[in-house]
């Protein structure tokens, strides 16, 4: 089958899917981070978590008020730090970055 033919059969798929005509085979859904409950658990400012992240505090401000999501690499380290908020210890500069971090700092009242 061409690479032309695939396109096609897979966009007559969507619309038929689209249409309720036919089950989607998968569903995936991805949970978005909660971008201010893990810079409050790791008790930084937005200016030092933007800089741990390499982007800007009006970035920050914005995915704290869900105006914007983060996408790309961005998504999944927060959603690793969410996991695991001890994971940003193995960043380098965690200590220049986030000199208030320590290993008791959690993410979680329960922890």
């Amino acid at each position: 089958m061409s690479i032309f033919n695939e396109l096609k059969s897979s966009l007559e798929e969507v619309v038929e899917i689209h249409q309720g005509r036919k089950e989607a085979a998968r569903i995936t859904r991805f949970e978005i981070a909660d971008v201010k409950s893990i810079r409050d658990g790791l008790q930084v400012s937005q200016a030092e978590f933007a800089k741990a992240l390499g982007t800007s505090v009006d970035t920050i401000k914005s995915w704290e008020s869900r105006r914007r999501n983060p996408t790309g690499l961005a998504a999944i380290v927060l959603t690793t730090i969410q996991d695991n908020p001890h994971f940003i210890k193995s960043y380098q500069y965690t200590k220049n970055t986030f000199p208030h971090f320590t290993d008791k700092t959690s993410l979680s009242p329960s922890e």
